[in-house]
């Protein structure tokens, strides 16, 4: 086996310079069946309402932030089918072991941690009230457990 390929994800070899004009952020934007339940899912992994805009007294929109990860959620009132969510979200915690005991204390059910190779070397997998697949990843290498 090439060990190039075998160490984890890089740039290739020639990368081309960018263009001048870019984007410099990217926020997941996703329709759900209920704003409100996924405001109070997310809250479990730290996410708290930085917008949001009611219809009729209820959340058709939300912007929700922790700390440098932000998610934008949505509906239309219709049912979402979560065989089809076609999105997987990537989520990073400096305490992975941590974050894990503390959601199934909470009630949410969440993978055992696992390697990821060939991306981070420790990550869990948990899957929102609509179907959107978390996979959390260890941003600290070192952390027992």
């Amino acid at each position: 086996m090439n060990p190039r390929l075998a160490d984890g994800p890089r740039p290739p070899e020639s990368v081309a310079a960018p263009p001048e004009q870019r984007v410099n952020r990217l926020v997941p934007f996703v329709h759900v069946e209920d704003v409100e339940r996924s405001i109070a899912f997310y809250y479990h992994l730290g996410f708290t309402i930085a917008s949001a805009y009611k219809y009729r007294g209820r959340p058709v929109w939300a912007a929700l932030r922790s700390k440098e990860a932000e998610l934008m959620v949505t509906t239309d009132g219709d049912a979402i089918d979560s065989a089809r969510q076609g999105v997987l979200f990537y989520l990073y915690s400096p305490r992975l072991t941590a974050l894990r005991a503390q959601l199934l204390a909470e009630g949410i059910q969440v993978s055992k941690i696992g390697d990821g190779t060939p991306g981070p070397r420790r990550e869990m997998q948990l899957t929102d009230p609509d179907g959107y697949v978390l996979m959390v990843a260890q941003i600290a290498p070192n952390e027992a457990g």
